[in-house]
């Protein structure tokens, strides 16, 4: 008689627990439940669900909810529970956690006097475990609780982890909604048109490699008619490439405004940058300043790829000029330079991921070919060079994936 009371407590339980988990897709609500019951179920104190996932071959344990009765302290999961369970996956029981000569070493909670675990396997692996501590009438579990639990576990686990995978699912497409977000607050830091210099055609071009690049184009206006025109190429990729280069943005609007001199610009954003920004980030820059009344450009090159000034009679200067990455070494010097802009020169600004894109047989575009295509193509526009450019780079790479951010600026003198 006594069993048979027993077994229909039991499926009352397990009729409970089906009928409120199957009310929720949250994982929270879905474990505080199963915690809930399940603590009624043996008469224990307080009971805890604690996640595992593999990463990287080691396991990362994440402790999710916790339910307690009334008075009772916050116990603690601790890792050699885990690693028994990832070793033996089956139900434990522990009924004097000071002395059992398989946790040896082991320091517990002074008031854990007896624990129960199970297992939370799907498909073969563990995913879980559900931990009660302390009957309440301080007898140790028996063996009616530890099967309880672990048909509870067994009828459960499926429907932790279906809310768990749904849980992250929402997180995935949040984040990517904040992705989308900084991807849009990203475009709209460059300049949304091209400036109308008066005797230039100038135009900038950036595709990034993934959603968030980290390549940076600007143009400044100054006094006196002049003119500052900023490349730069920030390291790393994605969401905190993009961060820095906000940064590097602010920061050279704001020393455009104060420093006359190019170097001088670059000195001061490198000090900014450095104090601002962790040690292995650093970004390369061009940043020249136009004088459309002398017809030159005063710029300084802080470790970047070395643009391209081309003559009408197709002779070529590097401008190379300048000094070591920004934000790399804080007390950096850089150099400046002024070159003439004669009729028909073309100044071409390019981030690395021009001459570096590369097809399936890893082979680079490359700066000769690239010289070359320059060369040929130097009396169209300056939109028209950077869309055959562009056109040349993708047909070279050909399936192979974009692996860096390609950013170009063309200035043309035309009067």
């Amino acid at each position: 008689m006594r069993r048979l009371r027993r077994a229909v407590e039991e499926l009352s339980i397990l009729n409970d627990i089906a009928r409120a988990i199957s009310a929720s897709l949250n994982a929270e609500e879905i474990m505080q439940t199963l915690i809930r019951k399940s603590i009624r179920a043996v008469n224990a104190e307080q009971g805890v669900i604690t996640l595992v996932e593999e990463e990287q071959k080691s396991m990362k344990t994440l402790i999710r909810t916790m339910v307690s009765s009334a008075g009772a302290p916050a116990f603690h999961m601790h890792q050699a529970l885990i690693g028994w369970m990832h070793l033996n996956k089956k139900p434990l029981t522990v009924d004097d956690p000071a002395n059992d000569a398989r946790f040896r070493g082991v320091q517990w909670d002074g008031n854990i006097k007896t624990l129960l675990c199970v297992p939370l396997i799907v498909k073969s692996e563990l995913r879980g475990v559900l931990t009660v501590y302390n009957k309440k009438d301080e007898q140790p579990f028996t063996t009616e609780d530890q099967r309880l639990l672990a048909i509870i576990s067994a009828q459960s686990a499926q429907v932790v982890e279906n809310a768990r995978l749904i849980e992250e699912e929402k997180l995935f497409i949040k984040m990517q909604q904040e992705v989308g977000l900084a991807a849009k607050i990203q475009r709209d830091l460059l300049p949304r048109s091209n400036p109308g210099l008066h005797g230039y055609d100038i135009f900038a071009r950036t595709i990034a490699a993934q959603s968030i690049g980290g390549d940076y184009f600007d143009f400044i206006p100054m006094r006196d008619g002049r003119m500052a025109l900023c490349l730069g190429d920030v390291s790393g990729k994605g969401l905190p490439a993009s961060l820095l280069m906000a940064n590097l943005q602010a920061t050279l609007r704001g020393q455009t405004l104060v420093s006359q001199q190019p170097s001088e610009c670059i000195l001061r954003s490198n000090k900014l940058l450095f104090e601002s920004t962790s040690p292995e980030k650093f970004a390369t820059l061009f940043y020249g300043v136009i004088d459309i009344k002398h017809h030159s450009i005063h710029y300084s090159n802080a470790g970047h790829d070395w643009p391209f000034l081309i003559s009408k009679e197709n002779s070529i200067q590097r401008l190379k000029t300048g000094g070591l990455m920004i934000g790399l070494i804080e007390q950096a010097a850089y150099q400046d330079e002024e070159v003439p802009i004669q009729l028909g020169d073309v100044l071409v600004i390019q981030s690395d991921g021009v001459s570096e894109a590369m097809n399936s047989n890893n082979e680079q575009f490359g700066e000769e070919r690239l010289q070359k295509l320059l060369l040929d193509n130097k009396d169209r526009t300056a939109e028209e060079i950077i869309d055959i450019t562009i056109k040349e780079v993708r047909q070279h790479a050909g399936a192979h994936p974009q692996s860096d951010d390609i950013t170009m600026m063309v200035v043309k003198r035309v009067l």
